[in-house]
């Protein structure tokens, strides 16, 4: 417990044992303060309960019905009638304040308990003091302060199950996406790079004692893919533990457009497929969630290529407008779609969708395949 809890507990404390002191000085201070300020001061002792109400309501809300039996028993020998009559409906009500706070913050075994301790005190005050010409009244007075104070307790109660849930929600909502993201940038990594690394490798075994010089060509493609690969992995698994040993890995894998060169010249060429990039309209800095999600829907539709399309060369197609970016990967293979869209293609789907945009792949009239996106870019409107 810190300096500051022990402080507001003391307190709560200290109000409590005010609470009856401060209440008999507001009743046998003087014979000349007015009623209606003998009134209000009843009332008003409550507030010093705060502390204690929100830590133990039950407690609070036995205090103030003591306070309150003990003013309406007081006044009636100290001061008119009339005043004992105000002041036992303004202590009364200090009490239903209570009484609807317990209700909306604690068990419905203590609530229980403090509306059959309002109820029981509520009665007898009634029967006690009033006369029976005004009994009818004050009992229905009683009541219906009684009834409003649940049913505010209820209404605050479930605001705050509803705001609970909402917030419960929130976190499985936002801890799903964070799943589904780190699934498909470890998707995209591993599929593109296990891809060229299988094709490489396979090449290699094929030709290695009738071209050795192509062997190891294959062979160093497979090394440098493989690195590459593991660097990625390192990057997304150390931002998934949310940490940075030693400060050499960003928490993030840093991947953009602006490594497609890295990626056509390296493993695709490797792989045996010739990229033809085509960039239209003005380059410019993309925001970091648009630029990964770009490179990774390239990446992954290079990945198809060169394992399904049965093709050695495509066209990735990159267009800047001014309201959003244009993506197509274009190839002249096999074009077969599957009969169920796969990890990669649904994935591709998914970033675009989480981005706003709209995302298309099948197969081309003319043959072959094509992966197409739209990406909305922030400040459009403007």
């Amino acid at each position: 417990m810190n300096a500051t809890s022990s402080a507001r507990t003391a307190a709560a404390w200290a109000g409590l044992a005010l609470y009856l002191p401060t209440g008999g000085l507001v009743l046998f201070g003087s014979s000349a303060v007015l009623p209606s300020v003998r009134t209000l001061g009843v009332a008003l002792s409550a507030v010093l309960l705060t502390g204690v109400v929100r830590r133990v309501p039950l407690l609070a809300l036995t205090a103030v019905l003591l306070g309150t039996l003990l003013a309406i028993t007081v006044l009636p020998t100290h001061g008119p009638a009339d005043e004992a009559r105000q002041t036992t409906v303004a202590a009364f009500v200090a009490a239903d304040v209570v009484l609807g706070y317990l209700v909306a913050t604690r068990s419905r075994r203590q609530w229980a308990v403090g509306v059959a301790l309002c109820g029981v005190a509520q009665t007898g005050a009634v029967l006690a003091f009033v006369h029976a010409e005004n009994l009818l009244a004050f009992g229905i007075v009683a009541v219906l302060a009684l009834l409003v104070a649940c049913m505010v307790g209820l209404l605050g109660r479930e605001r705050r199950h509803h705001a609970a849930a909402l917030r419960e929600r929130a976190v499985t909502e936002a801890v799903t996406a964070e799943r589904l993201r780190i699934a498909r940038e470890l998707h995209d990594m591993v599929a593109h790079g296990l891809g060229v690394v299988a094709i490489q490798s396979g090449v290699a075994s094929r030709v290695i004692e009738t071209q050795p010089q192509e062997a190891r060509q294959a062979l160093e493609a497979v090394e440098a893919t493989s690195r590459e690969t593991l660097r990625g992995l390192r990057r997304a698994l150390v931002a998934l533990r949310g940490a940075e040993p030693g400060g050499a890995a960003p928490l993030a894998p840093a991947a953009g457009l602006a490594d497609l060169g890295r990626l056509t010249e390296g493993t695709a060429r490797h792989a045996g497929v010739r990229v033809e990039v085509v960039r239209e309209g003005a380059r410019r800095r993309l925001p970091p969630d648009v630029d990964l999600s770009a490179y990774r829907i390239v990446q992954e539709s290079l990945t198809n290529v060169v394992r399904h399309a049965g093709t050695d060369t495509c066209r990735v197609r990159i267009a800047y407008a001014d309201d959003a970016l244009f993506l197509e990967v274009v190839d002249a293979g096999t074009g077969a779609a599957p009969t169920v869209p796969g990890t990669g293609i649904t994935g591709m789907g998914e970033r675009v969708s989480l981005l706003r945009g709209e995302f298309s792949a099948g197969p081309r009239p003319e043959g072959g395949f094509r992966v197409a996106a739209r990406i909305p870019l922030p400040g459009a409107a403007r």
